[in-house]
């Protein structure tokens, strides 16, 4: 669960701002939309082995630079 605490003289934009970047990072929306539909077995392989080369390519962009 995600919490969030209003700081001194911080308005409810910024907050609503900071909750939502925090709701975002955590994958609490990606999440809420996987499971709001069905997701056909051949469609779900194929959507994880595109997962799985970005997160591939990902880190090797990464050893390049370093």
């Amino acid at each position: 669960m995600i919490r969030i605490q209003l700081r001194p003289n911080e308005s409810l934009e910024a907050a609503l701002k900071r909750f939502k970047r925090q709701c975002n990072l955590s994958g609490v929306f990606r999440l809420a939309k996987k499971s709001s539909f069905f997701e056909k077995p051949s469609d779900k392989r194929r959507r994880e082995k595109r997962e799985r080369l970005r997160t591939i390519q990902k880190a090797q962009r990464r050893r390049r630079r370093n």
